[in-house]
């Protein structure tokens, strides 16, 4: 089952197997850049949210509004559920941590830019950690934008430090 939200330009969505539809309780689509859902498995209450940054050419209101509403969205999550959150942030988050060891495992391609600092400022503001820079990974595996002019990563998973052991 897909869960989608978009217009002509932007759009998020969420995948959910067959064998757990039953179990998604709730769908919020919030704009084409932002959605959730919430499903209750076993004795958990898992919380997603599917997001697809501004790119980095945008107006920086329309970056301030995403980030405004993603922190809304977070702060009404209780900490008794778990929280995802996954998607293109449109960032790099550098190699290194660079400063940023509570967030950032240490692993990830280029440098940082604009994008990949609100990405760790946000991870850092809500105790998340980027688990997707944890542990190490080849180089193809690491990549999720190509194009005829770079190679880089772009696509990141967060969740609450305390339940990076899921």
């Amino acid at each position: 089952m897909v869960f989608w939200e978009g217009g002509g330009r932007n759009g998020v969505g969420i995948l959910v197997d067959k064998d757990l539809r039953e179990l998604v309780v709730e769908v919020r689509r919030v704009n084409d850049m932002l959605m959730t859902i919430k499903l209750v498995v076993g004795g958990f209450t898992l919380n997603i949210i599917s997001a697809y940054a501004p790119q980095a050419g945008l107006d920086e209101e329309v970056k301030r509004r995403f980030w405004e509403v993603l922190d809304e969205m977070v702060r009404a999550i209780p900490h008794t559920e778990k929280l995802f959150i996954v998607g293109d942030f449109n960032g790099y988050i550098r190699a290194t941590s660079g400063g940023y060891d509570d967030v950032h495992g240490g692993f990830g391609l280029v440098d940082r830019n604009g994008g990949g600092t609100s990405l760790l400022v946000f991870a850092r503001a809500f105790d998340l950690v980027i688990a997707n820079s944890s542990f190490p990974k080849t180089r193809k595996h690491l990549v999720t934008l190509r194009s005829s002019v770079v190679e880089t990563q772009i696509d990141y998973l967060l969740c609450r430090k305390y339940d990076r052991s899921l």
